[in-house]
Protein backbone atom coordinates (compact mmCIF):
# COMPACT_ATOMS: atom_id res chain seq x y z
CA UNK A 1 0.00 0.00 0.00
CA UNK A 2 1.36 3.41 -0.99
CA UNK A 3 2.13 5.79 1.88
CA UNK A 4 -0.11 8.81 2.12
CA UNK A 5 1.72 12.01 1.20
CA UNK A 6 0.72 15.33 2.75
CA UNK A 7 1.06 17.61 -0.27
CA UNK A 8 0.03 20.76 1.59
CA UNK A 9 2.79 20.18 4.15
CA UNK A 10 5.32 19.57 1.38
CA UNK A 11 4.32 22.78 -0.41
CA UNK A 12 4.60 24.81 2.78
CA UNK A 13 8.07 23.46 3.63
CA UNK A 14 9.60 23.57 0.16
CA UNK A 15 8.27 26.99 -0.79
CA UNK A 16 9.25 28.80 2.40
CA UNK A 17 11.59 31.76 1.72
CA UNK A 18 9.68 32.50 -1.50
CA UNK A 19 6.97 35.09 -1.03
CA UNK A 20 8.66 38.48 -1.03
CA UNK A 21 6.96 40.89 -3.48
CA UNK A 22 10.45 41.83 -4.71
CA UNK A 23 10.66 38.33 -6.16
CA UNK A 24 8.48 39.66 -8.97
CA UNK A 25 11.38 41.79 -10.17
CA UNK A 26 13.27 40.63 -13.23
CA UNK A 27 16.81 39.37 -12.80
CA UNK A 28 18.11 42.52 -14.49
CA UNK A 29 16.19 44.73 -12.04
CA UNK A 30 17.50 42.76 -9.07
CA UNK A 31 21.07 42.99 -10.31
CA UNK A 32 20.75 46.76 -10.72
CA UNK A 33 19.33 47.23 -7.21
CA UNK A 34 21.83 44.92 -5.49
CA UNK A 35 24.76 46.53 -7.31
CA UNK A 36 23.63 49.92 -6.02
CA UNK A 37 23.43 48.66 -2.46
CA UNK A 38 26.83 46.99 -2.72
CA UNK A 39 28.34 50.21 -4.05
CA UNK A 40 27.25 51.88 -0.79
CA UNK A 41 28.90 49.08 1.19
CA UNK A 42 32.09 49.60 -0.78
CA UNK A 43 32.03 53.31 -0.03
CA UNK A 44 31.22 52.80 3.66
CA UNK A 45 34.17 50.41 4.06
CA UNK A 46 36.44 53.12 2.73
CA UNK A 47 37.69 51.14 -0.25
CA UNK A 48 39.56 52.95 -3.01
CA UNK A 49 36.82 53.84 -5.48
CA UNK A 50 39.42 54.53 -8.18
CA UNK A 51 40.92 51.04 -8.01
CA UNK A 52 40.41 49.34 -11.39
CA UNK A 53 40.14 45.96 -9.65
CA UNK A 54 37.12 47.15 -7.63
CA UNK A 55 35.28 49.14 -10.26
CA UNK A 56 33.16 46.27 -11.50
CA UNK A 57 32.79 44.52 -8.15
CA UNK A 58 29.25 45.74 -7.27
CA UNK A 59 27.86 44.43 -10.55
CA UNK A 60 29.85 41.20 -10.36
CA UNK A 61 28.59 40.50 -6.85
CA UNK A 62 25.00 41.33 -7.79
CA UNK A 63 25.11 39.07 -10.84
CA UNK A 64 26.63 36.25 -8.77
CA UNK A 65 23.88 36.54 -6.17
CA UNK A 66 21.00 36.56 -8.67
CA UNK A 67 22.28 34.17 -11.34
CA UNK A 68 24.26 31.72 -9.23
CA UNK A 69 24.29 31.69 -5.42
CA UNK A 70 20.61 32.52 -4.94
CA UNK A 71 19.09 31.26 -8.18
CA UNK A 72 17.07 28.76 -6.12
CA UNK A 73 14.82 31.62 -5.00
CA UNK A 74 13.30 31.64 -8.48
CA UNK A 75 10.51 28.99 -8.64
CA UNK A 76 10.96 28.78 -12.41
CA UNK A 77 14.48 27.48 -11.81
CA UNK A 78 13.15 24.38 -10.05
CA UNK A 79 14.32 21.40 -12.11
CA UNK A 80 11.85 19.40 -14.13
CA UNK A 81 11.99 15.92 -12.64
CA UNK A 82 11.83 12.89 -14.93
CA UNK A 83 10.15 9.76 -13.59
CA UNK A 84 10.35 6.38 -15.29
CA UNK A 85 8.34 3.25 -14.88
CA UNK A 86 10.08 0.78 -12.58
CA UNK A 87 9.76 -1.92 -15.22
CA UNK A 88 12.64 -3.96 -13.79
CA UNK A 89 10.82 -4.37 -10.49
CA UNK A 90 13.76 -2.94 -8.52
CA UNK A 91 12.57 -2.42 -4.95
CA UNK A 92 15.86 -2.27 -3.08
CA UNK A 93 17.50 0.88 -1.80
CA UNK A 94 18.88 3.36 -4.32
CA UNK A 95 21.57 5.71 -2.98
CA UNK A 96 23.01 8.80 -4.64
CA UNK A 97 25.90 9.81 -2.38
CA UNK A 98 28.58 12.50 -2.23
CA UNK A 99 26.50 15.08 -4.11
CA UNK A 100 28.52 18.31 -4.13
CA UNK A 101 26.72 20.98 -2.14
CA UNK A 102 27.39 24.72 -2.13
CA UNK A 103 25.02 26.94 -0.18
CA UNK A 104 25.08 30.16 1.81
CA UNK A 105 24.50 30.69 5.52
CA UNK A 106 21.52 33.03 5.90
CA UNK A 107 22.89 34.41 9.18
CA UNK A 108 26.21 35.73 7.86
CA UNK A 109 25.99 35.24 4.08
CA UNK A 110 29.15 33.14 3.91
CA UNK A 111 29.50 29.73 2.22
CA UNK A 112 28.28 26.33 3.38
CA UNK A 113 30.31 23.63 1.61
CA UNK A 114 29.61 19.94 1.89
CA UNK A 115 28.06 16.78 0.52
CA UNK A 116 24.52 15.48 0.39
CA UNK A 117 23.59 11.81 0.43
CA UNK A 118 20.11 10.90 -0.79
CA UNK A 119 18.37 7.52 -0.85
CA UNK A 120 14.94 6.16 -1.63
CA UNK A 121 13.25 2.82 -2.15
CA UNK A 122 11.58 2.65 -5.58
CA UNK A 123 7.91 1.77 -5.81
CA UNK A 124 6.15 2.04 -9.19
CA UNK A 125 8.53 4.69 -10.56
CA UNK A 126 12.20 5.64 -10.43
CA UNK A 127 13.75 9.09 -10.75
CA UNK A 128 16.46 10.11 -13.21
CA UNK A 129 19.70 10.07 -11.20
CA UNK A 130 20.98 13.48 -12.27
CA UNK A 131 17.65 15.00 -11.22
CA UNK A 132 18.42 14.18 -7.59
CA UNK A 133 21.61 16.25 -7.86
CA UNK A 134 19.70 19.10 -9.50
CA UNK A 135 17.07 19.03 -6.76
CA UNK A 136 19.78 19.29 -4.09
CA UNK A 137 21.40 22.21 -5.90
CA UNK A 138 18.09 24.03 -6.36
CA UNK A 139 17.34 24.12 -2.65
CA UNK A 140 20.98 24.83 -1.78
CA UNK A 141 21.12 27.91 -4.01
CA UNK A 142 19.44 30.29 -1.59
CA UNK A 143 20.24 31.68 1.87
CA UNK A 144 19.92 28.59 4.05
CA UNK A 145 20.26 26.85 7.35
CA UNK A 146 21.32 23.24 7.03
CA UNK A 147 18.39 21.86 9.00
CA UNK A 148 15.85 23.43 6.66
CA UNK A 149 17.82 22.44 3.57
CA UNK A 150 17.80 18.79 4.66
CA UNK A 151 14.04 18.80 5.23
CA UNK A 152 13.28 20.65 1.98
CA UNK A 153 15.19 18.12 -0.12
CA UNK A 154 13.49 15.20 1.65
CA UNK A 155 9.99 16.65 1.40
CA UNK A 156 10.41 17.60 -2.25
CA UNK A 157 11.58 14.10 -3.11
CA UNK A 158 8.66 12.54 -1.24
CA UNK A 159 6.26 14.73 -3.18
CA UNK A 160 7.80 13.72 -6.50
CA UNK A 161 7.90 10.00 -5.73
CA UNK A 162 4.50 10.07 -3.96
CA UNK A 163 5.70 7.97 -1.05
CA UNK A 164 7.71 8.41 2.16
CA UNK A 165 10.58 5.94 1.73
CA UNK A 166 13.24 8.66 1.54
CA UNK A 167 16.45 9.46 3.42
CA UNK A 168 18.65 12.56 3.24
CA UNK A 169 21.92 13.17 5.09
CA UNK A 170 24.08 16.27 4.72
CA UNK A 171 27.64 16.77 5.96
CA UNK A 172 28.90 20.34 5.63
CA UNK A 173 31.49 22.88 6.70
CA UNK A 174 30.15 26.30 7.64
CA UNK A 175 32.47 29.22 7.01
CA UNK A 176 30.54 31.25 9.58
CA UNK A 177 32.10 28.84 12.09
CA UNK A 178 35.48 28.38 10.39
CA UNK A 179 36.31 31.95 9.34
CA UNK A 180 34.78 34.07 12.11
CA UNK A 181 33.62 33.84 15.72
CA UNK A 182 35.00 30.62 17.18
CA UNK A 183 37.16 30.05 14.03
CA UNK A 184 36.96 26.28 14.27
CA UNK A 185 38.21 24.77 11.00
CA UNK A 186 37.82 21.14 12.12
CA UNK A 187 34.17 20.80 13.07
CA UNK A 188 31.50 19.63 10.66
CA UNK A 189 27.71 19.78 10.81
CA UNK A 190 25.63 16.68 10.06
CA UNK A 191 21.85 16.71 9.58
CA UNK A 192 19.50 13.95 8.49
CA UNK A 193 15.92 13.16 7.60
CA UNK A 194 14.52 9.61 7.65
CA UNK A 195 10.98 8.63 6.81
CA UNK A 196 8.98 5.59 5.75
CA UNK A 197 11.07 2.41 5.74
CA UNK A 198 14.15 4.43 6.71
CA UNK A 199 12.68 4.84 10.19
CA UNK A 200 13.47 1.14 10.61
CA UNK A 201 16.91 0.82 12.20
CA UNK A 202 18.11 -1.97 9.88
CA UNK A 203 17.19 0.01 6.77
CA UNK A 204 18.80 3.15 8.17
CA UNK A 205 22.00 1.26 9.03
CA UNK A 206 22.15 -0.17 5.51
CA UNK A 207 21.97 3.38 4.13
CA UNK A 208 24.72 4.59 6.47
CA UNK A 209 26.93 1.63 5.57
CA UNK A 210 26.97 2.73 1.92
CA UNK A 211 28.17 6.17 2.98
CA UNK A 212 31.12 4.65 4.81
CA UNK A 213 32.27 2.77 1.72
CA UNK A 214 35.10 4.67 0.05
CA UNK A 215 35.30 5.00 -3.71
Amino acid sequence: MEALVNYERIKKITETQIGNPLNDLTDKEKITLIAGHFEKIRQTLGLNLNDDSLNGTPNRVAKMYVKELFSGLRPENKPQISLFENKYGYHKMLVEKDITLFSCCEHHFVPIIGKAHVAYIPHKQVIGLSKINRLVQYYAKRPQVQERLTIQIAEALKGILQHDDVAVLIEADHLCVASRGIKDTNSQTVTSSYSGHFENNDTRQEFLSYLNNKK
